[in-house]
């Protein structure tokens, strides 16, 4: 008996073990009834407890051993599935056959599924109705919930879907639940992601959804609280809809209120007008950097021109970028004849380094600098960029021993 059929809010229940079995480093353990929901149709297995109940006076049954300590009474139910009909609960420990005991769902965790569960069918229901697309895909996770929609909508579409989803809360609508026969499905017109044969359970929302379901909701739409659409992605031929529901969205909100807080203190802006602050501040940091690229430049072509006359130049400078140390060599590089080894960076944390010499071939000179300094980095014969994990003096070391002489500065 699935006890979830009838009533989703049973949480606590009493049933008798009806198998066990080992399977690896867990056992599968089937009720003779039960509130645990399978996986299935998206929605995650329930867990929860097992706990061993004392034999009754007089009951015909072999009780397990009396004055058991309490946390040997509780077998932890990690997952439920079901398989060939038959729901399995996934436990850390075994129970024997016959053994009566008193189910415990996480409530927490089924609330959560109950409440996003719902809120998938209002914001498919109103994609179907609104747009004709269908739901061909739903995975609920730990944080997001995902729906696949065979058909492309743009975010503002879903704007206007997300207020109209929260409209049908704000009703507070009764969920309706009803199993039909066969017969009786065929003359009603619902969602359905497959051809249903037999007893078809079917979850309706008056004006938003009617669709073949046999997952675990709330009982009216109020209880939702929230529905919350974050993203959408192209998706194969249609897209995919990141979505949050009830806890999970306000959670999600209030992160997103706390970022918002943050950023009104840096920005000095009203809670409201962070986007444009975040704008402004984002142009005004544009034509900065614009005018510091242009100021960098001059001041490394200016070194360059005074070390012009050197041969081969080894160059130490504080940390910089790696685009900063490439434009670095390349300006010295221009300037001179010879060689240019930029290293930028620190003993501690290692540097930086861009090499290149016109019309030279470098990569003997670079593999074996890399290989004896620890380094890693590569690029065309005459110009190569990369990092090492060396200290100044062994950089020193390495270029003084090479043949041709080197010129050492730091800037």
């Amino acid at each position: 008996m699935r006890l979830y059929d009838e009533d989703a809010y049973c949480r606590s229940f009493s049933a008798v073990t009806a198998e066990c079995r080992a399977e690896g480093d867990h056992y599968r353990i089937r009720l003779d009834r039960t509130a645990f929901y399978p996986e299935g149709g998206g929605q995650p297995g329930d867990t929860g407890c097992l706990k061993i109940q004392n034999a009754s006076e007089g009951e015909e049954r072999d009780p397990l051993p009396g004055g058991m300590p309490e946390q040997e009474r509780i077998v932890m139910v990690k997952d439920t599935i079901e398989e060939n009909g038959l729901v399995w609960h996934i436990t850390d420990r075994p129970l024997p056959e016959g053994t009566v005991i008193q189910g415990e769902i996480d409530w927490d965790a089924r609330f959560d599924r109950m409440q996003n569960h719902t809120g998938e069918h209002i914001v498919s229901g109103l994609i179907h109705s609104t747009f004709g697309y269908n739901n061909v895909g739903f995975h609920m996770g730990s944080d997001y919930l995902t729906i696949d929609i065979d058909g492309l909508l743009t975010m503002e579409q879903l704007e206007e879907i997300e207020y109209r989803a929260n409209e049908m809360v704000w009703k507070d609508t009764e969920v309706v639940t009803e199993c039909l026969t066969e017969e009786e499905a065929a003359e009603r017109t619902f969602r359905s992601k497959k051809e249903l044969h037999g007893i078809v359970r079917l979850v309706t929302i008056p004006d938003a959804d009617v669709c073949a379901c046999c997952g675990t909701h709330v009982a009216r739409t109020g209880q939702i609280g929230l529905i919350r659409i974050v993203s959408c992605v192209h998706f194969r031929s249609g897209c995919r809809i990141e979505m949050l529901c009830g806890k999970r969205a306000y959670e999600y909100d209030s992160r997103i209120v706390g970022q918002n807080r943050i950023i009104m203190v840096e920005l000095s802006a009203p809670a409201l007008e962070t986007a444009q602050a975040v704008k402004r501040t984002k142009e005004s940091l544009g034509e900065m950097t614009f005018r510091f690229i242009g100021m960098e430049q001059k001041l490394f072509d200016a070194y360059a021109k005074t070390y012009a006359g050197e041969q081969n130049i080894l160059l130490f400078t504080e940390p910089m970028t790696p685009d900063s140390v490439r434009k670095l060599a390349v300006a010295f590089m221009e300037a001179g004849s010879g060689a240019c080894a930029v290293f930028s960076g620190t003993d501690d944390d290692g540097y930086k380094y861009a090499a290149g010499q016109t019309g030279a071939d470098l990569r003997a000179l670079v593999k074996e600098m890399n290989t004896t300094l620890s380094g890693r980095g590569g690029g065309k014969p005459f110009f190569a960029q990369g990092s090492i994990q060396a200290k100044e003096e062994s950089v020193r070391t390495f270029f003084e021993a090479q043949k041709d002489g080197w010129t050492f500065i730091r800037l």
